[in-house]
Formats: structure tokens, C-alpha cells, sequence
């Protein structure tokens, strides 16, 4: 019972729609209204701005790091990332938001954050670096899934390996539209890096 609770928690969680609250409390619009449409972190950058857009990426992250540490807070015998795959489900088709949601990149983040920190900080690194070669936020979103993966295998942590190789797999399936963007050359690409 204990542990049903739990998994309804962490999707509860990542359910909570963090872009469209700071998009609705710092502007007064709704971000779905605007840009790719997407409630992720990428395009409250693009619509809100750096203040808010941080706002929305943090507590995106923070959902899966939250959720991940369910089982923890409740002493429960189930492996963390677990609890954390429930909140990435919850940010992608969350309850609150008519099952619209991110792309699971922050969230997916977030897990590994509370699970693996310093993986989470070469996740970072990568990602800037992909970012800073392609132009992309999609692609290099994408690039760091691949990434996490191989730097998983080499954990031996199975448990680890199984479920990034999930995440980075959805991260990649909820992309595949720019990625069609991208061979189209109609996908976006950042100014500032």
C-alpha cells in the first residue's frame, strides 16, 4: 500500500507543471500558447526569458530529485530510480496539465541528481559542450542521453544502466520531431553560446 502511495507521490510530483505556473504567475500567459507549444524548460527560455526560464528548469530537476528521494523519506524497500521514472512519466503527461507535458530532459536530470551526483555534473558538461558545438538545445538534449548512457555502462551498475537506457531512449523518442526539424534545417538554434 506504502509503495503505491509512493509512486502516486512521485508522478503527482512531476506532474506539477512548472512552466505553466512561473509562465501564468511572471508574465500572465500560458506558455503552450507560445513558441514550440511544449511546457518544458526549453521553451519557457524561449518565452519567459533567463529569470523565469532558470525558475522552470530548476523545478523540473527538482521534481525528480524530490521523487527519487520518496523511497528514502518513506523507508521504503524500493529502488530510488524508481520512484524517479514515476515523476519523468508525471513531467511528460502530467495530471495538471491534460497530459501535455516536457520532454523529460530536466526531470530525467533530476533523478540521476539525487542517484548519482557526480554523473549529473558530467551530464552538465556534456551537455554544454554539445550545445556549444551544435547550436541545438534538441540535439544536444539528445547527445547527453546517448552520453549518460555509455558513461552508465561503465558503472556495472545494471540497475543504473537499465533504467538511463529507458530515459535517454524516451528523451530521444520525444525529440524525434526535431530531429526532423534539424535534418530540415527549421529547428532553432541558440545565439547566445
Amino acid at each position: 500500500m506504502l509503495i503505491a502511495l509512493m509512486f502516486i507521490l512521485a508522478y503527482l510530483l512531476g506532474s506539477i507543471p512548472s512552466g505553466l505556473i512561473v509562465g501564468k504567475a511572471a508574465k500572465g500567459i500560458d506558455i503552450r500558447e507560445h513558441g514550440s507549444g511544449n511546457l518544458g524548460a526549453t521553451n519557457a527560455f524561449r518565452t519567459l526569458g533567463v529569470k523565469a526560464g532558470s525558475i522552470v528548469i530548476s523545478a523540473d530537476i527538482l521534481k525528480g530529485t524530490l521523487a527519487s528521494a520518496l523511497p528514502f523519506f518513506m523507508q521504503l524497500d524500493i529502488h530510488t530510480l524508481l520512484a524517479g521514472v514515476a515523476a519523468v512519466i508525471g513531467h511528460s503527461f502530467p495530471i495538471f496539465a491534460k497530459f501535455k507535458g516536457g520532454k523529460a530532459v530536466a526531470t530525467s536530470g533530476g533523478v540521476l541528481l539525487f542517484y548519482a551526483p557526480f554523473l549529473f555534473i558530467t551530464m552538465i558538461a556534456a551537455f554544454f559542450l554539445f550545445l556549444y558545438i551544435s547550436k541545438y538545445v534538441s540535439l544536444s538534449s539528445m547527445l547527453t542521453g546517448i552520453y549518460t548512457f555509455i558513461y552508465s555502462i561503465f558503472t556495472k551498475d545494471v540497475f543504473l544502466i537499465i533504467v538511463v537506457a529507458v530515459l535517454a531512449g524516451f528523451v530521444i523518442y520525444r525529440h524525434i520531431a526535431n530531429l526532423k526539424r534539424i535534418l530540415n534545417k527549421t529547428e532553432p538554434k541558440i545565439k547566445w553560446l
